[in-house]
């Protein structure tokens, strides 16, 4: 009766599964390409609470714990779960560990991928442009305005956040990163950075014009203005 009841639910789920895919289709995205320099890797929505768990183990040296030895040990403990709890009981409310610690991770699953859902947008920075630099105008506002498009499309955000866009980690915000480090230590940075931040070097050598820029822009972002 057991497998007779799960090989019908078997076939129901299978068949829902066709019919959306016939009537709603599979949404595929551009064509790739691998010589972009300025797509930003998203996951997908069921891979949210891990790209968030990420900004909560910060230190690389942390980042396989957060990548794969956090699914792995639960994928264990899931797999030896009918060893290691043997007890006859199944109703919820006579089990208080277990469903407590079931609510626990559906919540902080549920708000880890609420968080990777509300990210800002990774290639768009809504920060309104400094007093100082509107104030000057002209070659400086134009500088201004094309390393702010340089760094949108980089990838920086990411990993930074740059105002209200962006992802808060696993890298330190940037809007205040001129108030911390003078331009020639950004530049330095984006040259031979920290993993796992990637070296923008072949930037500085192919479009040195476009490195320019962006080193130009986050030079003056400097947190809030005076």
């Amino acid at each position: 009766y057991a497998v007779a009841k799960d090989s019908l639910m078997a076939v129901v789920t299978m068949i829902v599964i066709i019919v959306m895919a016939i009537v709603l289709g599979a949404e595929l995205g551009p064509k790739a390409d691998p010589t972009t320099t300025t797509y930003t890797p998203r996951p997908e929505w069921y891979f949210y609470f891990l790209f968030e768990l990420l900004k909560v183990i910060k230190p690389p040296e942390l980042v396989p714990l957060a990548t794969i030895g956090v699914p792995t040990i639960c994928m264990i403990l899931l797999f030896l779960l009918p060893f290691y709890d043997r007890g006859p009981e199944r109703r919820p409310e006579r089990r208080p560990v277990a469903t407590t610690a079931g609510i626990l991770t559906i919540i902080a699953m549920g708000y880890l991928t609420y968080l990777g859902a509300e990210a800002g947008p990774p290639t768009q920075i809504d920060m309104p442009t400094p007093a100082r630099i509107e104030a000057q105008g002209g070659q400086m506002l134009a500088e201004y305005n094309a390393g702010k498009q340089v760094v949108a499309q980089s990838g920086c955000q990411a990993c930074h956040k740059i105002g209200a866009n962006g992802n808060d980690g696993p890298g330190p915000p940037l809007t205040d990163i001129a108030a911390r480090l003078p331009r020639q230590a950004i530049a330095r940075t984006l040259i031979n950075p920290t993993a796992p931040m990637p070296s923008y070097l072949e930037l500085s050598r192919q479009d040195p014009e476009q490195f320019d820029a962006m080193v130009a822009y986050l030079a003056q972002l400097k947190g809030e203005e005076e």
